[in-house]
């Protein structure tokens, strides 16, 4: 059991989403940063699709009601329990009664509170994600409050004091911003790239386009200077996933995220990769983006690396738990 003592508004019990149900209206929700939450149930040896606590605001503190393993990913901030230094990206084991602080973060933007065995809420439609515009899944359909009580599902395996380096320190970024301060994402060329001006395009590629204030789980709104039509159009609504960079008549993009809208009119001109959203979901209000433009194919190969960097950590956290678990005496068979 977890016991929330402090948090501000928006954070919620997330998992990797409900996909399925876009043609029902019902969008897919799911964390921000799919890699971090991935990360982090690997480090925990949890089920991949077990649900964590998606941070936006902090500070945010909780109480272990229970003894179990934890692990903070996604971003580098402060984290004590009961006012110990703990790093983010690795496990800890914290006994009943305990306490953790995740302060606002130096790095990213989402913090991700995993424990061992997952957060326990109602599975509602395949999935335990928070949808906050429908008021479902998680808890009760809203955002954490202090006094909430989480059920966690039970693990009496406690290892701890291994962990994982952050996906942004070992993956090269994309582009030659080597100051860090511009966020860098491969885009393909949408249904709608050619009915705006060539001027337009070049904008598109070439801008560093800064996310506004009006963002949030729904789409980042960017201003820069203005995409322009060859002529006015009115589109059929059509199906949306998370990365299509719509166009709204102001000529200034909304990249669709994690809660994106299940069917838009927008002319849409790009599409952030798969491989690359992770990286904006860690973007901050007020961050500058740089898109870059990538065929399908190498959007496609663009997740290797990723897939790769999550099974060397499978194996890594594999073998570390069973050494663990022969220095503990734990007799063959144990859950690892």
């Amino acid at each position: 059991m977890i016991t929330i003592l402090e948090t501000s508004a928006l954070n919620t019990v997330q998992d990797l989403g409900r996909p399925g149900y876009r043609n029902l209206g019902v969008g897919s929700s799911g964390v921000m940063d799919p890699v971090a939450l991935q990360v982090g149930n690997i480090l925990l040896a949890n089920q991949p699709g077990d649900a964590c606590i998606e941070l936006q605001t902090y500070p945010f503190v909780l109480r272990f009601e229970t003894a179990t393993s934890f692990t903070v990913t996604g971003i580098d901030a402060d984290i004590t329990l009961d006012g110990r230094p703990v790093l983010p990206w690795s496990v800890e084991t914290a006994a009943a009664g305990q306490v953790v602080r995740v302060g606002p973060p130096r790095k990213g933007a989402r913090g991700y509170v995993c424990v061992a065995g997952g957060i326990d809420v109602p599975v509602v439609l395949g999935s335990r994600s928070t949808q906050l515009r429908g008021g479902f899944g998680g808890m009760d359909g809203r955002p954490l409050e202090a006094g909430d009580t989480l059920t966690i599902t039970a693990d009496s395996t406690l290892v701890s004091g291994y962990g994982a380096c952050p996906p942004s320190a070992i993956m090269d970024d994309v582009g030659d911003s080597s100051d860090g301060r511009v966020i860098n994402l491969r885009a393909i060329p949408a249904t709608d790239y050619a009915l705006f001006t060539p001027e337009s395009h070049e904008r598109l590629w070439t801008a560093e386009w800064r996310i506004t204030p009006q963002s949030n789980r729904v789409g980042y709104r960017l201003s820069g200077e203005a995409l322009r039509l060859h002529h006015p159009i009115e589109l059929r609504s059509y199906g949306i996933v998370p990365g299509i960079v719509q166009v709204p008549p102001a000529g200034e993009p909304i990249v669709q995220l994690a809660d994106a809208n299940t069917a838009g009119g927008y002319p849409r001109i790009a599409t952030v990769i798969e491989a690359d959203l992770w990286r904006l979901g860690q973007a901050r209000i007020g961050a500058r983006i740089r898109f870059h433009e990538c065929s399908h194919q190498q959007g496609v190969a663009a997740m290797e690396p990723i897939r790769s960097y999550l099974d060397n950590l499978r194996m890594m956290v594999t073998h570390y738990r069973k050494s663990a678990q022969r220095r503990n005496g734990a007799k063959p068979g144990d859950k690892a």
